[in-house]
């Protein structure tokens, strides 16, 4: 995949909690640095400042065979089947090559999850706009990210 160079800006878009009940519903903005990990920080509308760091999602094989991923303390797994559909974390992004996380912290206290997958049919020399991602916040919402 080819995400080196330079910064790149993803669009955080509400889709359910208070934030997607707005008319019209704020578009959130994300920059997000590195190739296999790097920084990445969102600006709120109340004008809060998250920050954290992204990394892939190392795989490990479940007892079964299956893949599996390693983390499951900021599991935001059903905000990708809210996003995109029932049953699509399991089906599409659990156990993917390229998997990332972040937490983000604000600093008035908002605590944001984010997840990035690119799907392998994207093929290495993909883009950021093949990527599919998802936030979820703790104030109830949750977002489609896209590059």
């Amino acid at each position: 995949m080819s995400i080196a160079g330079c910064v790149h800006t993803g669009r955080l878009y509400p889709v359910r909690g208070p934030l997607s009940a707005q008319t019209p519903a704020p578009v959130l903005f994300a920059k997000v640095h590195g190739v296999t990990s790097g920084n990445i920080s969102v600006v709120l509308i109340n004008g809060e400042v998250c920050q954290g760091r992204w990394a892939l999602v190392h795989r490990v094989q479940a007892a079964g065979g299956g893949a599996t991923a390693s983390d499951a303390a900021n599991d935001i797994s059903s905000a990708w089947d809210t996003v995109y559909g029932p049953g699509f974390y399991i089906a599409n992004v659990l156990g993917s090559k390229f998997h990332a996380r972040a937490l983000l912290s604000g600093s008035r206290g908002t605590v944001m999850n984010v997840e990035m997958y690119l799907p392998p049919d994207a093929g290495e020399k993909a883009g950021p706009s093949a990527i599919q991602g998802v936030a979820q916040d703790n104030h109830d919402n949750v977002y489609k990210l896209a590059f």
